[in-house]
């Protein structure tokens, strides 16, 4: 019996106590149960621990249905894994036609007492250096500002920034040393640093670009400190974008005795960045020539089965067919190439679809369509000054 293929993506999230991880981490699954987007999606989202699942879900009811605020977890590095299975006819076709059968969503959570406080002991270092380690192939990271200690900092908003990003930045800087092995630098790592803006209810006059304005503003200087460190921890540190994104987050509208789980903003969003933004990215750093082979053999280790779901064809695939070491040879007589082509396929892959509008109840369970909706959902995202992409 063939097995199942899944592409995986991970995403890390960081931020302080109380900055609204676990609402959010709510919001994004219960959502996705909702009666009304799972007719709609053309893909169901499942917990794969289903202990999880119910405990997310539970969160998300107590939100909607009794304006309960979920408990906050202290010192719980978790990571949750959800599959998106694709629904329709193409179900039971046979796998051969299908380049996907499933997308699986990694999602690492890192304990925000960590950046604010010391470890309480030898056993807690280790932990927490293994939790990291544990998150190092995230393709996004996520690195959220509190929208409410904007509010309480307002006009002086760089005291808290700074705090934050300072805390970060020291936080990595004491696991440099147990990361590197032989002070090696790290080829799997996660390379797109989102800057977000969590509980962004709460400052309903900004938009995204305001938001971004404010913080290079107030700690450009902190952004470029932070992208130091970091590009002092991988290899090929050109491919690297930190606070060049930017998104707005809130998990629902809070208000006294009500919490309308509805209105989120950004939540939509968290898929579209893990699955798509780092192909494109990616693309775009290759070529560049911004990358080693080896790293270009990491980087685009997935390419072969995106670019078949969105049909790119023949050098192109031919080329990521084989193992680690052929594609690192094949990239590095023909990198130049091979991303342009990749990055074709990605933006002819809307027309393609247009010209097969019968077939759309079969395509909507492709992989292909669930990659060109999330694409539409990130121009969307700009569009209403949700999102803010990386130019460079």
């Amino acid at each position: 019996m063939p097995r199942s293929r899944v592409l995986e993506q991970h995403i890390a999230v960081f931020g302080e106590s109380g900055s609204g991880k676990t609402v959010m981490l709510s919001s994004f699954y219960g959502s996705e149960q909702e009666p009304q987007n799972i007719k709609k999606n053309s893909f169901n989202v499942v917990a794969e621990n289903a202990g999880q699942g119910t405990h997310l879900h539970q969160n998300y009811l107590g939100m909607k249905n009794s304006a309960t605020v979920p408990a906050q977890t202290r010192f719980a590095a978790t990571s949750y894994r959800f599959l998106l299975r694709f629904k329709g006819k193409t179900e039971n076709a046979p796998l051969k036609r299908k380049p996907f059968d499933a997308v699986r969503l990694v999602w690492h959570d890192y304990p925000g007492e960590w950046f604010e406080q010391d470890v309480s002991g030898p056993e807690e270092a280790q932990r927490r250096v293994e939790t990291f380690r544990g998150l190092l192939g995230s393709h996004v990271a996520l690195l959220l500002v509190d929208g409410q200690k904007l509010v309480d900092n307002a006009g002086e908003e760089e005291r808290y920034l700074k705090s934050l990003l300072s805390n970060f930045r020291n936080s990595l800087l004491l696991l440099k040393d147990d990361l590197l092995e032989d002070d090696k630098p790290l080829v799997t790592f996660p390379r797109i640093w989102v800057i977000a803006l969590s509980k962004a209810d709460l400052l309903p006059d900004f938009d995204v670009h305001t938001f971004k304005e404010l913080v290079i503003e107030k700690v450009g200087d902190d952004i470029v400190e932070l992208r130091t460190v970091l590009g002092g921890l991988v290899e090929s540190d050109d491919a690297l974008s930190v606070g060049e994104d930017f998104v707005l987050i809130s998990s629902a509208k809070f208000s006294t005795g009500a919490i309308e789980v509805a209105q989120r903003v950004g939540i939509d969003l968290i898929l579209p960045m893990a699955a798509v933004l780092p192909f494109e990215r990616h693309v775009r750093w290759a070529q560049a020539e911004k990358v080693s082979k080896k790293v270009a053999s990491e980087l685009l280790s997935g390419a072969e089965v995106i670019a078949s779901a969105i049909g790119a064809v023949g050098g192109v695939v031919a080329a990521l067919t084989g193992s680690k070491n052929k594609v690192a040879e094949a990239l590095g007589g023909a990198l130049s190439r091979l991303a342009p082509n990749l990055e074709e396929a990605l933006k002819s892959a809307g027309t393609k679809f247009e010209a097969a509008e019968k077939a759309a109840a079969t395509k909507q369970q492709n992989l292909a369509a669930t990659l060109e909706g999330f694409r539409n959902d990130l121009d969307a995202g700009e569009e209403k000054a949700i999102l803010a992409r990386s130019v460079g």
